[in-house]
């Protein structure tokens, strides 16, 4: 996923095309003997498939073959032009463009670089406290804002130390992303997946408080013991640079004073109006979740205009236009699977398979979307499991497919869009790269351990939520 095709010789890219078409045209073939008998059912399934194998082999083309995926469903009857558009999720693709402005804002207001002076300015800090910090700063600002924002500012901090201490950056690396991808979990801010569950589901920012952060706490808690034993040799031996540094009376860089004020008023300030959403919407009388989707882009509004100089940068570059058409693209055809009955039918073996049983159906989902998003970005494997989930009716599960989703994200060096950043940050600082497999035998011990936790924690939890959601 990494790889630009640009960089495909023309023979990589026909192999390529050929496997994707070959396994999407499989897909079809599969579907048929699963029992999804019409034309319709099977070209939805062949379509979704083949956008799977796009973000697997051609990352840079896969929103030009969601296009032509979509145009094909049109073509052929298989939704309409109402039914795509009504599918495309509009109300999180907005959702998501005022959280891109805000973090905009608060970038150029410095909120983030304060952030990486108050722990470089830290007195006794030693190799275990720096790791504490690290992972429970990338936690929490995956919480708050999203996940890339949050790993491009943390690896910053961790690039900074590591070179003033002349040492070997990557155990760092790998941890502050495992925080991040974790803590993304923890509310609807922190990741794609989690406002698509919360919206799809009817879940308000208070439920995610309720189930979804302490379950965050409790993992992110687990990985950090994890990653302590894991890399303690690294971690003791930047103890013994950071105490050297001491007593040559050295700090870990220049330290720059920030005027933080107005970005931490205005995080707080958002953050707040997010959180009491459910409130204001009960006030006024207005739908479901209408607060929590307006609020990022009145707050954009508003400081666009105060910030007027800069709005069309916040618009033009702040905002990821390319991963939101995939994204809306990437829905509409999730939808198809759902009006074609494609998902209807799904549920329905679901149920044959571990009959009306949501104990186990929770393990199910949890480490099936764990898999599936090691290997593709979690977003698509979401997509096709809402309507799933939501046919099935039973609350735990959504909160399983949460966590199966981002927890899964650190099994591969692939498994989320923040590692994929972070590779790309560590190649192009230091011409260094991590292989496969030094991600994998950290990744999965990870994985396996924060997935079976959190689906304990919901099985535990789930007797206590609400029986109704979706909608």
């Amino acid at each position: 996923m990494t790889e630009t095709n640009t960089k495909l010789t023309g023979k990589q890219l026909l192999i390529r095309g050929l496997v994707m078409i070959m396994l999407s045209g499989l897909a079809g073939f599969l579907a048929h003997f699963a029992g999804l008998n019409t034309g319709k059912m099977i070209l939805a399934t062949s379509i979704f498939v083949l956008i799977i194998s796009a973000t697997l082999m051609f990352w840079n083309f896969r929103l030009a073959i969601a296009f032509i995926g979509i145009a094909v469903l049109l073509g052929g009857k298989v939704m309409s032009l109402e039914q795509m558009i009504e599918s495309a999720e509009l109300d999180i693709i907005l959702f998501l463009i005022g959280m891109m402005c805000l973090v905009g804002v608060l970038k150029d207001l410095g909120l983030f670089s304060w952030i990486i002076q108050m722990v470089v300015s830290m007195k006794k800090i030693n190799g275990l406290r720096f790791t504490i910090i690290l992972v429970f700063i990338s936690a929490i600002m995956a919480c708050f804002v999203d996940e890339v924002t949050s790993i491009v500012f943390v690896l910053a901090l961790v690039f900074q130390v590591c070179d003033t201490l002349k040492i070997r950056p990557t155990p760092f690396v790998i941890i502050a992303v495992m925080a991040t991808n974790i803590g993304s979990s923890g509310t609807m801010l922190g990741n794609p997946v989690g406002i698509l569950i919360g919206t799809k589901a009817g879940f308000s920012f208070k439920d995610f408080i309720i189930w979804a952060t302490p379950v965050m706490l409790l993992t992110v808690t687990v990985t950090l013991f994890i990653l302590l034993f894991i890399y303690r040799k690294e971690i003791h031996l930047l103890t013994e640079r950071l105490e050297a540094r001491r007593q040559a009376h050295l700090g870990l860089g220049p330290l720059v004073k920030i005027p933080y004020g107005r970005g931490l008023a205005i995080l707080i300030g958002a953050i707040s109006l997010i959180a009491m959403h459910y409130k204001i919407e009960a006030w006024l009388g207005v739908e479901k979740n209408t607060i929590l989707i307006v609020a990022p882009l009145t707050i954009s509004g508003i400081l666009m205009i105060w910030r007027n100089e800069r709005a069309r940068h916040y618009i033009e570059s702040e905002v990821e236009w390319w991963t939101l058409l995939f994204f809306m693209m990437l829905f509409s055809v999730a939808g198809s699977l759902e009006y074609t009955g494609v998902t209807a039918q799904i549920a329905h073996d679901f149920r044959g398979l571990f009959g009306n049983n949501p104990t186990l159906l929770t393990p199910f989902i949890t480490f099936i979307s764990a898999i599936g998003s090691a290997f593709v970005d979690n977003i698509v494997f979401v997509a096709a499991f809402v309507p799933i989930v939501k046919e099935l009716g039973y609350t735990q599960l959504w909160w399983a497919l949460l966590f199966g989703a981002t927890l899964g994200g650190n099994i591969t060096a692939i498994g989320s869009t923040a590692n994929i950043v972070a590779l790309g940050m560590l190649e192009k600082r230091y011409h260094s790269h991590i292989s496969f497999w030094e991600w994998l035998k950290v990744g999965l011990i990870v994985g396996l351990v924060t997935c079976t936790l959190a689906c304990i924690a919901v099985l535990i939890l789930a007797p206590y939520m609400p029986a109704h959601m979706g909608h």
